[in-house]
């Protein structure tokens, strides 16, 4: 009997700040959902908070997602990047600039990757609050490559502000 396909658990951070962010993020998750070689697992709640990187715009919305997926890191980044761009993402906004959907992968099984097109686990966990806590949240024992065990990883109180909404 030949074996299936390896599932493999991953981490998302969803954000936006225009258009309706609480609805792109929604949309964004939905559309997740709708790859057939992704089953999720788990959906934080959402979060507002002060955009990060220090350009003046709105606040952001965030989450993060867990699924187990069959893709390969380049074909999932492959995927999450069709679906900014059918949901109006614009390559070459500025860095850490306002955008319609920003999908990152945190997190994909026990990989480090380090390449000019992803770096896994994502370098700014540990900075980002609007990363951390949602994670935090739907997966607290999670143990992050080189960084431990994401609920003691602590808070970064210089970073702006976060509520959670939804």
């Amino acid at each position: 009997m030949t074996p299936g396909p390896h599932w493999y658990p991953v981490y998302v951070g969803i954000g936006s700040n225009l258009q309706g962010p609480v609805r792109q993020v929604e949309d964004a998750i939905g559309l997740l959902a709708e790859i057939p070689q992704i089953r999720l697992a788990a959906t934080s709640s959402l979060y507002r908070s002060g955009a990060f990187g220090g350009i003046e715009q709105p606040d952001f919305v965030n989450a993060v997602v867990a699924f187990v997926t069959t893709l390969s890191p380049a074909d999932l980044l492959s995927e999450l990047q069709a679906i900014e761009n059918r949901q109006g993402r614009e390559r070459g906004e500025a860095r850490w600039g306002p955008r319609v959907i920003d999908l990152d992968i945190l997190v994909y099984s026990r990989e480090k990757i380090d390449t000019p097109e992803l770096s896994v686990p994502h370098p700014g966990i540990g900075e980002r609050n609007f990363v951390l806590l949602p994670l935090v949240e739907i997966a607290p024992d999670l143990v992050i490559p080189g960084l431990g065990r994401v609920a003691s990883v602590p808070v970064n109180m210089e970073e702006p502000s976060i509520s959670r909404i939804v």
